[in-house]
């Protein structure tokens, strides 16, 4: 790709800027339009709105934790029932964080929106389905927000037995929650599998896909596969606590290990759910912003399907102190060392993509470098609690608390802040301060790496993690967590400040702002109801070399060479899209 004014001899192919009555926002309007809306684009909004909510809810719970750890006697609960309070901030922290934010922010929110404009389609393959889905997250919600207002919860967000079956608090309402949340997710995998598989354009093959296509679709199959285990687990738990059926608990003859195996089962793979998409944000952003083809396109393609695969048959290694036999633990370890490897192939693809790349330093590459970097720390920190001798001195530490926050937040969170900063233009039709945006950037990453570095020292030290009180001589790592944690906060706090202002100050944003290729920039910003004017032109999407920067207007065009007739065709008979000009 070059920069300067348009060559001559060539076609320009750009929408241009929308206008107030062509695009999705302004089809329709009045809150019902909204409430019984099918478009996919509408859904991803909403859907962006309430995970934003629920990581708003989650993030001031995690606020108060490290507010609370910031003496060793603890500075916020106080009194006979201190612990008790603790343990049921730490708990829907958690719960909340993983259930009704990091499992369906990509997928749902910037998936709905994002997966049909990149295949060129006009929807999901099941719209209904779609705004069903929608719907039993935020019934999911509501149970979740019942048991935070009834007597809380206290069991951690695993709901490990025999605790969460004689427990005075709301464990029912609490995995009623999760079951329905798990519905949700089951359909979302479900409509993308459908939608990838039969309403690819013509001329979109599996390997001319977007790499975020790829990671939806291994995602996808681990949504539909892993999460009805999560189902029957929880029913199964209802039923245990209800009517004491004895399967996990030990006072009937139950087995409470059985619930590890059968709950880790799916929540391994549901790591993967959180960080898969994440992992095919990151692919595009760095080649857009390096503007550079993707270095080995099918290998990120294939470790994406390898992780879903893989990902199911690792369960065992959060279980290595469980009583597992020697030959069992050895067999999770050594599989557990196998799907690093797929994860460490992106990672130096990514790296090489960048290599001698035209890099810009935009707001979503910062998010992307920080990804890149944490990400690399959460993975290579896993490698000690995957091995058998570390691991029993780190599990049930500080260690995985910093480990499992690296992968998750350093990582899903991240890689969904760049989603957002990368794709705002495209679902809004408005550009943001950059300079406000890198500003977050920088503050989220010194104030993450301030909050979580100090952890894994505390857990090497062996500080066991969910302890309401420590002794004073771990006072000064948590104390620094908690200034990290406070720093964090402010950076994500200028970053919603940034996206929000841009709706009301932010300049029009062009089609194509980036200099992307794939297909979601061939249509205007916002999209129209039925995302194109026209079918749109299927090409590499990793292709930059028909990408110009149009000094004049100062936004990236399409460019193609001018079509010349062939003999006996007339000008009437050229498609529509190779003899547009703007």
């Amino acid at each position: 790709m070059s920069a300067g004014s348009i060559p001559k001899g060539s076609v320009v192919r750009d929408p241009g800027y929308p206008t107030e009555s062509e695009n999705y926002l302004t089809n329709s309007k009045g809150v019902l339009s909204w409430v019984f809306t099918l478009d996919h684009k509408r859904i991803g909004v909403m859907y962006l709105i309430g995970v934003t909510l629920a990581f708003g809810f989650a993030g001031l719970l995690a606020l108060l934790i490290r507010l609370h750890l910031f003496q060793p006697e603890g500075a916020i609960f106080k009194g006979a029932e201190a612990n008790n309070y603790y343990n049921q901030v730490f708990t829907l922290h958690g719960a909340v964080m993983v259930f009704l934010f990091i499992i369906p922010s990509v997928p749902a929110a910037l998936g709905n929106f994002l997966v049909p404009v990149m295949l060129g389609a006009k929807d999901v393959a099941f719209p209904r389905l779609n705004l069903c889905s929608f719907y039993l997250w935020c019934v999911g919600a509501v149970f979740f927000i019942a048991a935070l207002f009834s007597t809380g919860l206290d069991t951690g967000w695993t709901f490990y037995t025999p605790y969460s079956t004689t427990t005075d608090t709301s464990v029912i309402a609490a995995t009623m929650g999760a079951f329905i949340l798990g519905f949700s997710s089951i359909f979302t995998g479900l409509n993308f599998i459908v939608t990838i598989n039969t309403m690819r354009p013509p001329g979109m093959t599996w390997f001319r896909m977007p790499l975020f296509l790829w990671a939806t679709y291994s995602t996808s199959i681990i949504q539909v596969l892993a999460t009805p285990v999560l189902g029957i687990t929880l029913l199964l738990l209802i039923a245990e606590r209800t009517m004491h059926i004895g399967i996990f608990d030990p006072e009937f003859n139950g087995d409470p290990v059985t619930y590890q195996h059968f709950f880790w089962f799916y929540s391994h793979p549901a790591v993967y759910i959180m960080i898969l998409p994440a992992f095919g944000i990151i692919s595009d952003l760095i080649s857009v912003h390096s503007h550079k083809r993707i270095f080995g396109y099918r290998f990120i393609a294939y470790s994406s399907i390898a992780i879903a695969l893989l990902g199911f048959l690792v369960w065992g290694h959060h279980m290595f102190t469980a009583g597992m036999s020697p030959l069992t633990t050895i067999v999770f370890s050594a599989l557990t060392f196998t799907v690093s490897v797929p994860s460490a192939i992106k990672v130096f693809n990514w790296l090489a993509t960048m290599y001698k790349g035209s890099i810009s330093l935009t707001t979503p590459m910062c998010f992307a470098i920080a990804f890149i970097f944490l990400f690399t720390i959460g993975g290579l920190t896993g490698l000690h609690l995957g091995t058998l001798a570390t691991d029993m001195h780190l599990h049930d530490t500080y260690f995985v608390v910093a480990h499992f926050h690296y992968v998750m937040v350093g990582g899903t969170l991240i890689a969904f802040l760049g989603g957002v900063f990368h794709w705002w233009p495209k679902m809004f039709g408005k550009m943001y301060s950059e300079f406000g945006g890198r500003l977050a950037a920088l503050i989220i990453f010194i104030g993450f790496n301030l909050t979580f570095l100090p952890q894994f020292v505390l857990g090497s030290r062996g500080m066991p993690r969910r302890y309401a009180t420590y002794d004073p001589e771990f006072a000064y790592l948590h104390q620094m967590s908690t200034y990290g944690a406070l720093l964090l906060g402010v950076g994500l706090l200028v970053a919603l400040v940034v996206l929000l202002t841009s709706l009301v100050k932010g300049k029009k944003a062009p089609a194509n702002p980036w200099g992307g290729a794939t297909l979601e920039w061939h249509c205007t910003s916002p999209p129209p109801f039925y995302n194109f004017e026209r079918a749109p032109v299927v090409g590499d999407p990793y292709d930059f070399s028909n990408v110009e920067w149009d000094d004049e207007n100062e936004r990236y065009v399409s460019t193609e060479p001018e079509r010349k007739l062939v003999p006996g065709e007339t000008p009437e008979a050229v498609p529509a899209h190779a003899k547009d000009t703007h």
